[in-house]
């Protein structure tokens, strides 16, 4: 029997027009969240960085300054541009969602939605963590480091760089229930196998923070508390949902 290419030729060209299609979309979505964001980047620049300011006051009177000619304009491109990724995340999400559902069993479309809203959310609560609990009460410490006789002049650009770092490592690593649902889904660990390994979990979780956080304790207590606290909620998670079998 000969195959004819035309008969598998078209929809690989549909499902590549879909794609151009929802790439479109994503794309004007985060143009036009871009120019909106760009008018209020200030503002939103001066909400990431209350929380330094407060720190600068309380310890040694510092400042946040502008140490390059080109700096104060590329800092609110790169405040519009993330902005525009976090306003646009609904499109996104949606958009690839309506690309991927066709290929999914209808026991998995059932679970895409309500994981999509959970990693969403973990992410927003990693994120608000850092924000209102590492920001508030590390960076008064971190200022206190210097010493008595060093006052803290600050980049903008360095520090939006460095909060970014934090809100993006601490978001991510409250996806540690997602992770460890698709794992269980797919029969790789279960509930007895991390309530097992949770002394070498430990070990891997100060690790992770050391390498997600900045060089200091602190900062890494705060990450690895809270993982601790999802990796026993992620023991709840597999428990409910592993595959995994056992003789």
């Amino acid at each position: 029997m000969t195959v004819n290419p035309d008969d598998y030729r078209m929809p690989i060209l549909e499902h590549l027009r879909e794609l151009r299609s929802r790439i479109i979309v994503c794309l004007w979505a985060l143009i036009g969240s871009f120019f909106l964001a760009f008018f209020f980047a200030n503002e939103i620049f001066g909400f990431l960085a209350e929380p330094m300011n407060e720190a600068l006051k309380a310890t040694d009177g510092g400042t946040l300054a502008v140490t390059e000619a080109m700096e104060g304009f590329m800092v609110q491109m790169k405040v519009a541009a993330m902005t525009a990724i976090f306003i646009s995340l609904p499109v996104l999400s949606y958009q690839s969602w309506r690309f991927i559902a066709p290929a999914l069993y209808d026991q998995e479309k059932r679970w895409a939605v309500p994981l999509m809203v959970a990693s969403t959310s973990l992410f927003l609560a990693g994120a608000g963590f850092a924000y209102f609990v590492v920001f508030r009460f590390g960076f008064p410490v971190f200022l206190e480091m210097n010493g008595e006789d060093v006052k803290a002049v600050l980049s903008i650009q360095s520090y939006l760089s460095f909060a970014t770092t934090l809100l993006v490592a601490f978001g991510s690593a409250f996806q540690l229930p997602v992770v460890i649902y698709f794992l269980a889904r797919i029969g790789v660990i279960d509930h007895i196998d991390l309530v097992r390994g949770f002394r070498y979990s430990v070990v891997i979780i100060f690790v992770v923070a050391a390498i997600l956080t900045p060089p200091d304790v602190l900062s890494q207590l705060l990450m690895a508390g809270p993982l601790l606290v999802l990796y026993g909620v992620g023991i709840g998670v597999a428990r409910i949902a592993t595959t995994k079998r056992r003789d």
